[in-house]
């Protein structure tokens, strides 16, 4: 698959893939302080976190980017 886009960190990276390792490496407090939305900020789960973002896609490029830092 990477062979395909070798210049796209996120090809083949599912968005729930992406929260989990964010919250592994920061926690949801951390997140909540790197990324200011409420779904890191209040009551935080998986679940709810994906539905937020995946209707939001200002939150979503947010998330992203971060994801994009943490892993280089």
């Amino acid at each position: 698959m990477s062979e395909q886009h070798p210049n796209d960190p996120l090809h083949g990276v599912k968005l729930a893939e992406i929260v989990q390792y964010l919250v592994a490496e920061y926690g949801w407090e951390e997140l909540g302080n790197r990324i200011k939305i409420n779904c890191f900020r209040s009551n935080p789960t998986i679940k709810s976190s994906l539905t937020f973002l995946r209707r939001t896609p200002w939150a979503r490029e947010k998330v992203e980017n971060l994801y994009i830092r943490s892993i280089k």
